[in-house]
């Protein structure tokens, strides 16, 4: 017995036999993906990105807001219109995770629970969980 590094072809292997080991797990699955901006004077400025998972958990990996229009409000818009879209999709739930000099505050704000965290001290950063029950 060896390790050894995998092919595309194996990798994409591996990942159907999880699939086909969760689907003794997970009894629907839903599809679909929120990427949403906002534009001012043609220029796009504040972004999000997320995608649907198993268990109606709508996976949000990206929110940005230029730094020179941070505190005017996109940040809140993104992130309510991907809730009220998730939630047409078909989630219950939105998942999300941040760094300690991104948007912890900013989550809590917004009503999404912290369930974890850690913190990596020979690194020097810390990173937050979210959910928030939609």
């Amino acid at each position: 017995m060896k390790i050894t590094d995998l092919k595309d072809e194996q990798v994409e292997v591996i990942e159907e036999k999880l699939d086909e080991y969760d689907r003794e797990h997970i009894h629907y699955k839903l599809d679909g993906r929120i990427s949403i901006g906002i534009e001012k004077g043609g220029k796009l400025i504040a972004g999000l990105d997320a995608c649907m998972t198993a268990f109606k958990i709508m996976y949000v990996s990206t929110v940005f807001v230029d730094g020179d229009q941070r505190r005017r409000g996109y940040g809140k818009m993104l992130i309510r219109e991907m809730e009220k879209r998730a939630k047409a999709m078909g989630a219950n739930t939105v998942r999300l995770d941040t760094f300690d000099w991104q948007g912890k505050e900013f989550y809590e704000a917004l009503g999404y629970e912290k369930v974890g965290q850690y913190e990596n001290e020979q690194d020097g950063y810390s990173e937050f969980f979210f959910l928030k029950r939609i």
